[in-house]
């Protein structure tokens, strides 16, 4: 087990480098020249090349690129471009912003799905199972901005019981960061809850029709207990697969949901940047999702060792 966890995290470790090379030489080939961008089409030929020299800029690509790679791995991201500003603490406070969010969405997501999915797969051939899957059906085709809009117009506008928006730290007032949270969390849960429901209800009725279910049933145990002990742990891998598809995307899709919830994240501070044309956050941004979408998949590879051991990597 030891030598299949270190050699797929050689595999991360070569894919995080051959990740941040194409990042780099795409932002390399993006036209317009950042110091000319940060000080405007008015400024002199000196300041700019002042400016260039500044940040770095009229160095060699390979210098550049490992003076960069370097930062990610003291976790310096250097200076922006347009503020001068340190990007590393706020990327810090964005991307915690974004995981308290993902995490939450998540965690909505697996309490309405895992059931929900279960139901329909035990009671396919009954009405309320049907019903599931016709609802499930229906969340899917609903984006999470068009869920984040109806959320905020019933339980916002309409109830007054939530914020519309905004975002409070959770160490500065609890209740107020889950009031301010719930909503999107909501809109991102409910959304990915129906995409997970198929799944869950795919994979538990592939289980339900083996030959060892049968076996258990014939031996007296009950529904519940045919479902706790066997078919949820059986019908796992193909479900931990799609929630880490899932979260993955999360980290990328977000974006919408923190615009329309005014929730200051890391896919917010992306947009900005790419508005801005502050090429150097958004380089660091977009390695960071790589990183983090790497590491979701590093995570789901182990689980499955863990989940069945019969397909754990040989040592």
């Amino acid at each position: 087990m030891l030598s299949a966890i270190l050699r797929r995290a050689g595999v991360l470790v070569m894919s995080v480098l051959a990740a941040s090379v194409a990042v780099f030489g795409f932002m390399q080939v993006l036209p317009g020249d950042p110091a000319r961008i940060a000080l405007g089409v008015s400024a002199s030929e000196e300041a700019v090349a002042r400016l260039r020299a500044d940040f770095g800029l009229d160095r060699p690509l390979i210098v550049q690129y490992a003076e960069w790679l370097r930062g990610l791995v003291t976790f310096d991201l250097g200076r922006s471009y347009l503020s001068g500003a340190e990007i590393t603490p706020e990327v810090a406070d964005r991307l915690m912003v974004s995981l308290w969010l993902i995490a939450a969405g998540t965690l909505i997501a697996l309490v309405l799905a895992v059931p929900m999915g279960t139901l329909a797969a035990v009671r396919h051939r009954h009405a309320d199972g049907a019903l599931i899957s016709a609802m499930s059906q229906i969340g899917i085709a609903i984006p999470a901005f068009l869920a984040g809009i109806l959320l905020v117009t019933v339980f916002s506008v309409r109830l007054g019981w939530l914020p519309s928006g905004g975002w409070v730290p959770p160490a500065r007032d609890p209740a107020a960061f889950l009031r301010h949270l719930a909503l999107p969390a909501i809109s991102l849960g409910v959304v990915q809850a129906a995409v997970l429901t198929r799944y869950v209800r795919s994979a538990v009725l592939e289980v339900w029709r083996e030959d060892y279910l049968r076996t258990a049933r014939a031996k007296g145990l009950d529904r519940g207990q045919l479902v706790l002990r066997h078919a949820l742990r059986n019908a796992s891998i193909p479900v931990v697969t799609v929630l880490g598809l899932q979260l993955s995307t999360l980290l990328i899709g977000s974006v919408v949901v923190e615009r329309v919830f005014v929730v200051p994240g890391l896919g917010s501070k992306l947009l900005d940047a790419v508005g801005n044309r502050d090429l150097l956050i958004v380089q660091d941004i977009v390695m960071v999702l790589v990183v983090l979408v790497l590491l979701i998949n590093l995570v789901v590879d182990l689980l499955y060792g863990i989940i069945d051991p019969r397909i754990r990597v040989p040592s």
